[in-house]
């Protein structure tokens, strides 16, 4: 398995553009809705009463007579905020090896390579025992910070994404969940969050157990109720195939539809791979090939 450091060298020169033009705001990487006075020139525009006189261009003045303004792209930073699943069902399988280790270093990955262009980088994980959060920063130190939050959580219980949210005014919003929880208020939610401004994308991890059933499984019981329990036989694995990869389809559907990035990851895909794959992914289809109803194999 990788370890933090190599992966986190691994993604060091990677960078991840804004869908769109983002507010003005703290100098970064990424092009502004607003103009500025950067070397790089845009256009001209003639003088109006009250531009600031550093835009004119003198050189311009001096040869026609005439007052122009030098136009150009300011460039922003874009707050990104990584929310993660830790609920019950994110420990499949266990072991350390299967969804929440991904998750962990999907999200450690994510924010380091935001993070590496400037842009401030928070965390939020609904756990169980309450949310965990680390409001957007740019100092440094900040991804060891949201490495140890990480390691500090366990998956567990019936936790909502959707709140966490609810409450973030971050431009740039990372979930990180395996969508078998509250996906349906999680959407409602993000949709505000992008009608106000905001690119989302969603990282769907799921594990390979769950796409492939292993044959010696008999049983599939739901993590977060292990009351709900069905018998695998070959007809009900090969059913419970078929709807598992319908509802993987449906669910990245629904998601490009509201707008959001959508991209499939599974537990045994290289976490460096997977976090280039999220950045340069920008709204095109994924692949849903690779897949539970709502319970998981044991």
């Amino acid at each position: 398995m990788m370890t933090d450091a190599a992966l986190l060298d691994a993604l060091r020169a990677v960078r991840w553009p804004a869908r769109r033009a983002v507010r003005g705001g703290a100098p970064g990487a990424h092009a502004a809705r607003s103009r500025g006075t950067s070397v790089e020139l845009s256009e001209y525009r003639a003088y109006r009463q009250g531009d600031d006189p550093r835009r004119l261009d003198w050189k311009l003045l001096a040869r026609s007579d005439r007052a122009f303004v030098r136009l150009s792209p300011d460039h922003a930073v874009l707050p990104t905020m990584v929310v993660v699943d830790a609920s019950a069902s994110m420990e499949y399988p266990a072991g350390g090896a299967g969804k929440w280790a991904q998750a962990r270093r999907l999200a450690l990955g994510l924010a380091a390579i935001a993070h590496g262009q400037g842009d401030p980088v928070g965390l939020a994980v609904a756990a169980a025992a309450g949310p965990r959060l680390v409001p957007p920063r740019t100092r440094r130190g900040v991804i060891a910070e949201l490495a140890r939050v990480l390691d500090d959580v366990r998956p567990g219980g019936t936790p909502t994404l959707a709140p966490l949210v609810a409450a973030t005014t971050a431009g740039r919003l990372v979930l990180v969940t395996d969508l078998l929880g509250d996906a349906d208020a999680l959407r409602v939610e993000a949709s505000r969050a992008m009608a106000g401004g905001a690119e989302v994308h969603v990282v769907h991890v799921v594990s390979r157990a769950e796409l492939e059933p292993p044959e010696r499984a008999l049983l599939a019981v739901d993590p977060e109720d292990p009351t709900v329990r069905r018998p695998l036989t070959p007809a009900t694995r090969a059913a419970y195939v078929e709807a598992f990869a319908a509802w993987r389809a449906a669910e990245s559907r629904r998601w490009r539809e509201a707008g959001a990035v959508h991209t499939l990851v599974t537990d045994d895909e290289p976490a460096d791979r997977a976090a280039r794959r999220v950045v340069v992914a920008q709204g095109t289809p994924t692949a849903a090939h690779e897949a539970p109803i709502r319970g998981s194999a044991r």
